[in-house]
């Protein structure tokens, strides 16, 4: 269907293109040029959602550069839009891996022909360069590594930000949904209550945060289990506002938050239980032996340790596994700079190197996808209030990241674990024969 001007050429070419694409990929929705043509990128594909590509720019960008740092950077310039729907419904209507597998298939020699005529059309806009992480970011602390400055970028955009979409906790992690399809804010109590009772927790005992967020986590351990809790966290945005929440609930006798990096906290320190809560995924390789270390040495003997952290699908060749991926590239550069995932083997590995002993290894991956898709459309139900408070680029790049995500926790190239551990100790080792009070 055309509605537009004609003798376009380098629509022409674009339309050629998309409709030898379509034929590969079979999605349901439909693209619309700039000069206002669709074309259906399926057999019956409907145009109640639509691509639209800005500029013969664009076009030429997509094809020159297929891939997803053009789309996000297309996406984020708005020389890509979507119209009609959310990323994320869009992305439902194509089948993942059929597009993954396209580019081999597509007949090249005839999109190169209609690419010619593409060519001479001017750049696109990318994504202006403040929206990507513009420091440089080293192995390590002693290499230069910035902590710091990486969790800033990532956290200190805005707290009436994060609370558009995270809920009434402020809790940025994943639910935990054991009734199935319910409300965020009641999945992510579940999780809480979940994390508590994993580490057994009892009134008396001290808990360390370890990356504590907005305090979810430890107004609910020192509510509801009685626990003085110390929590850790590089972000101010973060500090400010569970310094704020705390003494809001009087629990400022049981809480104590501090701004600062969780290793250089006092080795002399003891806990009875620690929990880290997809912290850990902003570490980096190269920073894993010593986390697990300090994790050892700060707790008690027979002390309990809740890991829970996003994870990889290992790969056949675990040589190659810290090579990023075309995701990670794209993730550390407009999200979470400095950002690595191992697979839940090395975790594993990792613990029984450093002392612990593993009871428990559960996975939470359709409990992430849903989380993440509440995210989403939570987000792109506010998201005119997000662009007002970050900018219309940066919330463009958000959606697309919890798209990304929600995408790839659904296939299983993602997954979440939690996996509790006890610093390791002869004889009992402190927790009861059956986890089956855990799931009553």
């Amino acid at each position: 269907m055309r509605a537009g001007k004609t003798g376009d050429r380098a629509a022409d070419a674009a339309e050629a293109i998309a409709r030898i694409v379509a034929t590969h990929l079979q999605a349901d929705l439909s693209l619309r040029l700039w000069d206002g043509r669709i074309v259906p990128l399926g057999d019956g594909a409907r145009s109640d959602i639509l691509l639209t590509v800005a500029s013969p720019g664009a076009a030429r960008r997509l094809l020159l550069r297929p891939g997803l740092m053009t789309l996000f950077e297309l996406y984020a310039a708005g020389e890509l839009a979507i119209e009609g729907g959310s990323p994320l419904e869009a992305a439902r209507r194509w089948d993942h891996m059929r597009a993954l597998a396209m580019p081999r298939a597509l007949p090249r020699r005839r999109i190169a022909r209609q690419l010619l005529t593409l060519l001479t059309a001017p750049t696109a806009s990318a994504a202006p360069r403040a929206l990507a992480y513009a420091g440089g970011v080293a192995d390590s602390p002693e290499s230069g590594r910035d902590d710091g400055a990486l969790i800033r970028f990532h956290y200190d955009v805005s707290n009436a930000f994060y609370a558009l979409f995270l809920g009434t906790e402020m809790v940025y992690s994943s639910a935990y949904f054991p009734e199935g399809p319910t409300g965020l804010d009641a999945a992510q109590q579940a999780k809480l209550d979940m994390i508590c009772r994993k580490l057994r927790l009892e009134p008396g005992m001290h808990l360390l945060d370890i990356g504590c967020g907005w305090a979810g986590l430890a107004c609910h351990a020192a509510r509801h289990f009685g626990v003085t809790v110390h929590g850790v966290t590089l972000s101010q945005e973060q500090f400010d506002f569970a310094q704020e929440k705390i003494a809001r609930l009087g629990l400022a006798d049981r809480i104590t938050i501090e701004l600062r990096d969780y290793r250089t906290l006092d080795s002399e320190q003891r806990y009875d239980a620690i929990a880290q809560i997809e912290m850990f995924e902003h570490l980096g390789f190269d920073n894993h032996d010593r986390h697990f270390a300090l994790m050892h040495r700060l707790l008690r003997p027979r002390g309990r340790y809740l890991h829970q952290a996003t994870t990889r699908r290992a790969t056949r060749d675990l040589a190659r596994f810290r090579k990023p991926t075309a995701y990670q590239r794209v993730i550390t550069r407009f999200i979470f700079p400095g950002g690595a995932l191992d697979h839940v083997g090395m975790t594993v590995t990792n613990l029984e190197r450093y002392g612990f002993e593993v009871h428990d290894v559960e996975n939470w991956r359709g409990h992430y996808q849903r989380t993440l898709e509440l995210w989403a459309e939570r987000l792109w139900s506010h998201r005119e209030t997000a662009e007002r408070e970050i900018g219309a680029g940066r919330t463009r790049l958000w959606l697309l990241y919890f798209t990304l995500f929600a995408q790839a926790f659904e296939r299983g190239t993602c997954l979440v674990f939690q996996t509790l551990a006890t610093k390791r100790q002869g004889g009992p080792a402190g927790l009861p024969p059956s986890r089956a009070d855990l799931y009553r």
